[in-house]
């Protein structure tokens, strides 16, 4: 009887679902009118490429107040969502639906269009090639309004899923930057904390702990830094950086060096290598940046002028210096990128393909911080023949810059500030071997969110699985 009654149970569980999917079915409601142009959505994934791994594209009609979108896949199956300005897809129904490409069509109701009104349809293209599943973000504010809250997060872009790796209230208030990552590995990263108890924090293998590079190098602090492939070495520049404002400028702001040095920390024998030749007076040196064979140390460089004043006057270009696995030390510099040879600017951030094949960077006019001059783009070079790649698609009238390369060497990210030139915002791309696809703002559970948001992303750096950190590790390095 009791076994009976469970049966009856379940089928009018099952009957009243089946209910609630007819009513909804029928609610949907139906535009009056249809017209020959594609809708205005933001995001703007009208004809991206994305990984098949990745979370659902959310966008939102701007001014509507009913959204109603009809996905198709080249199955023939459909996926019909509604909302009020904006689409939010469960993560299960949109994985169940990708393909190789997919239809969309949209249907917005508004002022304009109180009956309604069909778009022409737009295809989302899926790529073959995957992309890792976990990143790695900073969210500040702009460094010019404050640093009293900040922190160092992950993501799984496979669904929404954000979680802190640090954030600034576990360290006194001060300063996390400076993150990254051994061969995408999780359990292989550093970055730096300032302020009270700080220092550089390096987890190897799952293991954590805290090193002064300032005491170990002479005074030397560690920034911007690069592993090894072997997971031996961390490679850094110590800047001595500072701000200072415009009173008349397209851009705020400029940031600056007084002096920048290059550094190696050999973890295995816990010392500091410096070459003299990289840590004189005579030129600075900044964004360090390891081959994947782990043969060269790439870096911007350029001769010192006489800062904030002459900043228009300070090019950097990227060079390159043979590295000795078994020694850590570094042969004859050869230039890469000269600015002077390609009609000036500042070459920043060299960051290799997995393969070694290609050299992705970013150029800017002037000075040493791209992320601040409006004009700064992504370009790359064939490192082989020296010629440059077209990168116009990854660009826009404002900054781009801070880029990395997933494990597999087929998607780039990076921070643009083409939305509103103040707060940086996380793009990708795909690379198909021979060229870039319209890249794709980082999808959001509800979109608004990559506008409402009053923070910066910040450093992105693709990981292969999610950092993970004992519940009291942490908080011992910072007491």
């Amino acid at each position: 009887m009791e076994g009976k009654l469970k049966g009856m149970e379940r089928q009018l569980q099952f009957t009243l679902l089946c209910l609630v999917v007819l009513m909804v079915a029928c609610s949907k409601r139906e535009a009056k009118d249809r017209v020959d142009a594609l809708p205005e959505i933001f995001p703007d994934y009208i004809g991206v490429t994305v990984p098949r791994n990745i979370c659902p594209m959310n966008f939102s009609v701007p001014g509507a107040e009913h959204v109603r979108v009809i996905v198709e896949n080249d199955k023939g199956e459909t996926l019909d969502v509604s909302g009020s300005d904006h689409i939010e897809i469960p993560v299960r129904t949109w994985k169940k639906a990708l393909s190789d490409s997919l239809s969309v069509t949209v249907s917005a109701w508004d002022k304009e269009h109180p009956d309604g009104v069909t778009y022409k349809p737009f295809t989302i293209h899926i790529a073959r090639d995957s992309i890792d599943p976990w990143i790695a973000y900073r969210l500040l504010p702009p460094g010019y309004e404050g640093w009293n809250h900040m922190g160092i997060y992950q993501r799984n872009i496979e669904c929404f899923d954000v979680e802190p790796i640090i954030e600034n209230s576990q360290n006194n208030k001060g300063c996390v930057n400076c993150h990254s990552f051994a061969n995408y590995d999780p359990r292989d990263f550093t970055f730096h904390a300032r302020g009270k108890n700080g220092g550089t924090i390096v987890m190897r293998d799952g293991k954590m702990r805290k090193v002064d590079i300032k005491e170990m190098s002479g005074g030397r602090h560690g920034s911007y830094n690069i592993w090894h492939p072997s997971k031996r070495y961390i490679a850094f520049s110590s800047n001595s950086t500072h701000q200072s404002f415009y009173g008349e400028s397209r851009d705020k702001i400029e940031v600056y060096d007084l002096w920048s040095d290059l550094i190696v920390y050999d973890i295995d024998n816990e010392r500091i290598l410096q070459d003299e030749r990289f840590t004189d007076s005579l030129n600075l040196e900044m964004f360090p940046s390891f081959s994947p064979d782990g043969k060269w140390l790439y870096f911007s460089t350029a001769k010192p002028v006489r800062m904030p004043m002459e900043a228009d006057k300070l090019h950097y270009s990227i060079v390159r210096v043979p590295f000795d696995e078994q020694t850590g030390e570094l042969g004859e510099v050869d230039t890469v990128y000269s600015t002077y040879e390609h009609g000036g600017g500042t070459a920043m951030m060299p960051r290799l393909t997995p393969d070694g094949r290609y050299m992705l960077f970013s150029l800017g006019d002037c000075g040493g911080y791209n992320l601040y001059h409006s004009e700064s783009e992504l370009m790359m070079m064939a490192l082989e023949t020296g010629e440059l790649v077209p990168t116009d698609i990854l660009n826009s009238p404002r900054a781009e810059s801070f880029h990395s390369w997933s494990s597999n060497g087929r998607w780039v990210m990076y921070v643009t500030k083409r939305f509103d030139g103040r707060y940086t915002r996380l793009m990708m791309a795909y690379w198909d071997g021979e060229r870039f696809h319209k890249p794709f703002l980082l999808p959001q559970r509800n979109p608004e969110e990559n506008i409402m948001l009053l923070m910066a992303y910040n450093v992105p750096e693709f990981i292969k699985g999610r950092v993970v950190i004992g519940k009291n590790d942490m908080a011992r390095m910072f007491e």
